[in-house]
């Protein structure tokens, strides 16, 4: 399968704009058992002022959240796909240029010394682009996330040590947690990296903080410790927006690596409520888009 790359810098430009405005359905269910389930009269208007600003955003082709965040494309690549890796990333660039430019939409990206905007969402390596590769055949996916700062500027990394055991990890989890407060727009989905070295497991945590909700950790024993810290950050206390509540979090998420024998990293970042994503993908048949 040959990549047309047009389509390409059409879907990156397209991506962003429907994860600005559309909410996955999967974090539309999770605010409603949130609703059905949450005890504190506070947390339960602030959860319903919520869901209408998603109603309205959707309904009037709005944003959901002013931050437009930092673009990140993540790509999965299958075999027999013929593409130019350097073409492809820029294709992916112009598009989110255009989104910025053709909509418009607030550019959150300035340098990080002299703090200038270009108003095009593009700088010094960003948007952000991962690839990856996948064994199926003729198959481009390409996920849009734009990650807000209130939620990325909650991430965290302790270098632990294996002595300290899994107790380190729930301390760890749970002090971010509290350390951040209603900073990140509680209910959050807490993302976490465990293992590898120290900037794997900080995209351990990313990549964990931007997983569909109700997805398990594919690793039994990060499994059973998702279903543990989720139950602990939500007696918290936190809640909402940080004003109470038993709705601090949607989930605690968690992938992992092997690491080496005489350290343990763990790694935290934080998802918003509005926890924006899109996807396209590329098949033979066309171009579909989804989350």
């Amino acid at each position: 399968m040959k990549i047309d790359l047009q389509a390409v810098e059409d879907a990156a430009m397209t991506l962003y704009i429907r994860a600005l405005k559309m909410l996955p359905p999967d974090v539309k269910a999770g605010l409603d058992r949130l609703t059905r389930t949450e005890t504190a009269a506070t947390a339960q208007s602030v959860l319903a002022t919520m869901v209408t600003n998603i109603q309205v955003a959707e309904a009037t082709d709005n944003l959901l959240c002013q931050d437009t965040g930092i673009p990140i494309y993540n790509l999965l690549i299958g075999s027999n796909v013929q593409v130019d890796g350097h073409a492809l990333k820029q294709a992916i660039r112009r598009g989110c240029e255009r989104a910025t430019r053709e909509h418009p939409l607030r550019s959150s990206v300035v340098h990080p010394l002299t703090r200038k905007n270009n108003h095009t969402s593009c700088g010094i390596e960003v948007p952000v682009i991962h690839i990856d590769f996948s064994p199926t055949p003729d198959l481009l996916d390409i996920e849009m996330i734009p990650k807000g700062s209130g939620s990325e500027n909650n991430s965290f990394l302790k270098m632990a040590i294996p002595a300290e055991g899994i107790d380190a990890i729930k301390t760890f989890v749970i002090d971010c947690v509290l350390a951040a407060g209603g900073k990140t727009c509680p209910p959050t989905i807490v993302g976490v990296g465990l293992g590898g070295t120290s900037n794997l497991s900080v995209a351990l945590a990313k990549r964990a903080a931007t997983r569909e909700l109700g997805s398990r950790c594919s690793d039994p024993e990060g499994a059973r410790l998702e279903e543990a810290l989720s139950a602990a950050v939500n007696q918290l206390g936190v809640g909402p927006q940080g004003l109470g509540g038993d709705s601090t979090a949607f989930a605690v998420q968690i992938e992992l690596a092997s690491t080496h024998i005489t350290m343990n990293p763990i790694a935290v970042n934080m998802q918003c409520h509005s926890a924006r994503r899109a996807r396209a993908t590329f098949t033979p048949a066309g171009v579909t888009y989804g989350y």
